[in-house]
């Protein structure tokens, strides 16, 4: 994203740093020990920075990328699908991306797949928190940037089609931005994660593996 997205739609928002803090240790049980993880469309590295991790790698188009990534996490102010494709062969075990996939169009969207699986090793996990228009229609295009339809359904039709394995999917998730009525209220995300019933819920989660042989389940399991 421009720096213009950043300060007109994305400004810095303290119960997004709250939210993250919540929800980075949620998604740490996906993570194998000792991981080379690498965060795409980084932002302000919510993710990256909290993820306990022998690597740690933040990538945006962001010029400001280095200067919300905390000490020891790698900045790299580039292209995601360029990062991904440049990069050596199974380089990471496990990639994150938050909310990136729906402003991409689909040539973009299917190099971004092909590059997250040649930089995966295998074995290796692409976890992805996403806006599920099936639950948010009316405001899914409230953001201007926003350019591909996804839905549970779709999201996970598409990385299956892609050479993914579905190790998780997760329709409800959380609310669709920290503007509602639970952004106010982020002491409540860890009993909102437990909870089978979710309202206000606008975002998915999917994890999805690369293929490899003697792989472990990942935690969690598919909801």
């Amino acid at each position: 994203m421009s720096d213009a997205y950043f300060r007109s739609r994305l400004a810095p928002d303290p119960r997004r740093d709250r939210l993250w803090d919540h929800l980075a240790r949620h998604l740490a049980a996906y993570v194998p020990a000792r991981a080379r993880v690498v965060e795409l469309g980084a932002g302000y590295c919510h993710f990256i920075n909290r993820v306990p991790a022998a690597r740690r790698v933040a990538v945006d188009l962001s010029a400001d990328l280095p200067r919300w990534a905390a000490p020891g996490v790698e900045a790299c102010v580039e292209d995601a699908v360029a990062h991904v494709e440049r990069v050596a062969r199974g380089t990471y075990d496990f990639v994150f991306a938050s909310n990136l996939l729906e402003h991409l169009e689909w040539p973009q969207l299917d190099r971004l797949a092909a590059g997250v699986r040649r930089a995966l090793r295998p074995g290796g996990l692409f976890g992805l928190v996403q806006p599920n228009f099936r639950l948010a229609p009316g405001r899914y295009f409230d953001d201007y940037t926003h350019r591909t339809i996804f839905t549970d359904v779709s999201l996970t039709d598409w990385l299956s089609a892609s050479g993914f394995e579905i190790a998780a999917s997760v329709p409800r998730f959380l609310p669709l931005t920290v503007k509602s009525r639970l952004g106010a209220l982020t002491f409540l995300v860890p009993l909102y994660l437990r909870s089978p019933w979710r309202p206000f819920a606008g975002q998915m989660f999917v994890l999805a593996r690369r293929p490899g042989d003697g792989v472990p389940e990942a935690p969690g399991g598919a909801a």
